[in-house]
């Protein structure tokens, strides 16, 4: 054994088996078969085959597989089920292994709308074989029961085939059904009769004398076989009216489940429909709003530029038109003030004063010449806004009047 609880190979001594435990009859059990793979489903050729009552088509072919890994535990893979496989209340993921443990819940399909729990539930338990023979018998035991209903839709469809046969038709297809499963019954004279077993036809087909014969060989006399015949001629309609009834009942079920199904798929279907164009729209909504934000900030940006632009060009002209020097024309450098209140470069004054000792603009004598600072900083600081050309230009002038300067004192 592996750890506790767990469903490895090798049970212990006296017969104990791993096994799945149908819930709420505890008289089922599907028995798990150490080195062999189990499945389950509705199909032919599976394990255990299971039939459906409330809605055949909630177990798929083949629903679920279980088999031992390379240690020896048990696992339980989704086939790809249309209805899915549960594992402790959790959806397994369809083809992938999960391992099993003793105590764990597996549930086949789902509920159907006025259930609480599904059709087939089973709890994963670990029994004694010997004292427990109630386990489910295997699809190769279900075989003659299948091979029985196949027999009897045949014998349906034979039935409601055109035409009305008479009753030596109707006689020689019900012997049909009767004898493949079973053993013939020899008779003496003319009146040979076939037995029934009841276990292969209905039971309302078993008349009086079929139920007291057995499959072993019968032998009776020409009266007591044309009594017989007669009896069981008489029952032939009756009969074949009862299956006819009976299986046109269990496929009217079959056909208002599938169309409840049906309009169940559709409603949801609609539904998701609905929902997706209902975010559509949102997320349309949602994106006509962020670009009329983004068209109002961008409206924002340009008028800001243009009120920057604007800014700068009424600048410039005050600049060209307050802070500019009539001599050379240029932003003032090193501003001088004279006593007229006029000012000037103090490079193009000094030049202008070798020739002439009074004011270029009003003529007055140049008493005196007084440095100011506050106009140089300030038109510093308009030209750092005016661009990098016109900054470069100012520079470039600077030095050039500091070179000049520097000459002209090395020489005086």
């Amino acid at each position: 054994m592996g750890e506790p609880g767990s469903l490895v190979m090798g049970g212990r001594a006296g017969g104990w088996v791993w096994c799945l435990r149908r819930v709420g009859m505890n008289a089922e059990r599907l028995l798990l078969e150490d080195g062999n793979e189990v499945t389950i489903g509705r199909g032919f050729g599976v394990t255990y085959q299971l039939i459906s009552k409330l809605c055949p088509l909630m177990i798929s072919r083949k629903h679920c597989v279980l088999k031992q890994n390379t240690d020896g535990q048990w696992t339980i893979m989704d086939n790809k089920s249309l209805n899915g496989v549960w594992l402790n209340r959790v959806r397994l993921e369809p083809l992938k292994v999960y391992s099993l443990q003793k105590g764990d819940h597996i549930q086949l399909g789902m509920p159907l709308e006025n259930k609480e729990n599904a059709e087939y539930e089973y709890e994963v338990i670990e029994e004694d074989q010997e004292r427990n023979p109630y386990l489910a018998p295997k699809s190769d035991q279900m075989m003659e029961k299948n091979k029985d209903l196949r027999t009897k839709r045949k014998f349906m469809d034979e039935l409601e085939g055109p035409g009305a046969e008479g009753p030596s038709d109707l006689k020689s297809i019900i012997s049909k059904v009767s004898c493949e499963p079973g053993q013939p019954v020899k008779s003496h004279g003319k009146g040979e009769v076939a037995s029934q077993p009841s276990e292969h036809l209905d039971p309302k087909l078993t008349s009086e004398p079929s139920e007291k014969t057995t499959g072993a060989h019968v032998y009776s006399g020409p009266a007591k076989a044309v009594e017989l015949h007669k009896k069981q001629k008489a029952s032939y309609p009756l009969a074949s009216q009862n299956i006819l009834e009976l299986f046109k009942g269990l496929e009217k079920e079959q056909e208002e489940d599938l169309k409840q199904q049906l309009a169940q798929a559709l409603q949801e279907h609609q539904d998701l429909v609905e929902e997706l164009n209902h975010s559509k729209k949102n997320f349309e909504a949602a994106i006509q709003a962020k670009n009329r934000e983004l068209e109002q900030i961008k409206e924002e940006k340009e008028k800001v530029q243009a009120q920057k632009e604007e800014i700068s060009s009424h600048l410039n002209d005050v600049l060209e038109n307050e802070l500019q020097c009539i001599i050379c024309s240029e932003y003032f450098i090193e501003t001088v003030t004279l006593n007229c209140a006029h000012s000037f470069c103090s490079y193009c004054i000094n030049e202008w004063m070798k020739r002439k000792i009074e004011c270029p603009i009003c003529r007055k004598d140049i008493k005196f010449k007084t440095p100011s600072l506050v106009l140089d900083s300030c038109i510093s600081k308009m030209v750092d806004n005016l661009g990098s050309e016109v900054k470069d230009h100012r520079m470039a002038l600077i030095g050039e009047r500091k070179e000049y300067h520097r000459i002209a004192k090395r020489h005086s």
